[in-house]
């Protein structure tokens, strides 16, 4: 660097250095700007996003399935007061939630003698004016509901704003725990018209089901402004419901008549069969002694008719083979001898008379007394006790 006349000179290399620092300070300035802008823009569209992260997509369904159809709700003048939300809510006095670890209808078997009843210390019963209370917060919350909607349908996007959004969420959920207290306050009512309802063609646990969905539907139109207590309304509701599933059930088997009915199954045909040849078996062994078919002695037909107890009717108890023995005077095991005997002279008249077994002459190399072995299948002896 030179000074010319007092005056500094710069020389063309300090020139050169000056104007690429300026080069290099322009270009650092250019790209602070954009980078200043990026940083603003991506902040703002972070927080954008952070507002719709802010629900979940469990959230976001709740809210589409809220906002798809109107909110219904009991009206009452206490809505539209001033202060609303603390008379309502915070006022209002407590009211006690109940236990339902009692509940369990299809596991237990009620039809039993044990007790099901509910405990009284699981019991919990509302009175009038803390049913009238419970409903009020009820439908003050539907009713809050019913309103955000109409401020969101009103707008010009009929999108709900992110306040908007969790507003109608909020008072959504606050109804829902509302109306679940009242029903498990009412299971027990239920369950008390499920058992004194018999209806054989609808099962119980369907029964049940059914009753649960009539209470709730009953907690949905319940109007407590009119002074009447909610089990008197939900029981008609209730019973209204158990009576159109029985008829709903009884058409459908009118239409499907083979449908789980065990009258039309031919499951137990061989068994119905059995059962009638052993009972004309029985009335043919009585005739057969009655008449004396078998040409019994006096001493056979009487022991016959002493322990089957055909000689006094159907009222008198068969006798035992001692008391037999007393009769005619010999031992229980002699009483037997003659009973088999006279048995098997039966049996062969049976066979005869009632199954066509050929007699003992006519069979071909018959031995008397061995008839009817080699014909069909002979019925059991009579059993003795």
């Amino acid at each position: 660097m030179r000074q010319v006349d007092g005056k500094r000179t710069v020389g063309p290399l300090e020139q050169m250095r000056r104007r690429h620092r300026v080069g290099v300070a322009a270009a650092a300035g250019s790209e602070a700007k954009p980078a200043k802008s990026a940083a603003r823009a991506s902040g703002k569209s972070s927080s954008r996003s952070e507002m719709k992260k802010r629900r979940s997509d469990a959230d976001e369904r709740l809210l589409n399935q809220v906002m798809a159809s109107e909110q219904d709700f009991i009206d009452s003048p206490a809505f539209y007061e001033s202060d609303a939300d603390r008379k309502i809510y915070d006022d209002a006095p407590d009211v006690a939630k109940p236990d339902t670890s009692w509940y369990h209808p299809v596991m237990d078997d009620l039809s039993s003698t044990r007790n099901r009843t509910v405990k009284s210390a699981q019991q919990v019963i509302l009175t009038g004016a803390e049913e009238k209370v419970l409903f009020h917060q009820f439908n003050y919350a539907r009713y809050r509901v019913w309103k955000l909607q109409q401020e969101v349908w009103a707008s010009p996007t009929r999108l709900p704003t992110t306040p908007q959004a969790d507003e109608v969420l909020r008072w959504y959920r606050k109804a829902d725990r509302i109306r679940e207290q009242i029903a498990e306050t009412n299971l027990a009512l239920v369950l008390a018209m499920a058992k004194r309802t018999r209806m054989s063609e609808v099962d119980f646990a369907d029964l049940v089901s059914e009753g649960n969905m009539a209470l709730l539907r009953a907690v949905d139109k319940f109007d407590a402004g009119r002074g009447y207590k909610f089990s008197t309304y939900a029981c008609r509701a209730i019973l209204k419901a158990f009576s159109r599933q029985g008829m709903k059930l009884s058409k459908y088997r009118q239409r499907f008549p083979t449908d789980f009915d065990p009258k039309l199954e031919r499951s137990n045909y061989i068994e119905t069969k059995r059962t009638s040849f052993e009972k004309d078996a029985a009335e043919e062994v009585k005739r057969i002694v009655l008449d004396n078919r078998a040409d019994l002695s006096d001493v056979e037909r009487t022991v016959i008719e002493h322990r089957f107890g055909l000689e006094s009717g159907e009222n008198e108890k068969p006798m035992t083979l001692e008391q037999v023995g007393q009769i005619i005077g010999v031992t229980k095991e002699r009483v037997r001898q003659i009973q088999n005997k006279a048995m098997e002279k039966i049996r062969l008249q049976l066979e005869i008379s009632f199954m066509g077994a050929k007699p003992p002459e006519a069979a071909e190399g018959g031995v008397p007394g061995e008839a009817g072995v080699s014909v069909g299948q002979s019925p059991a002896p009579l059993s003795m006790n």
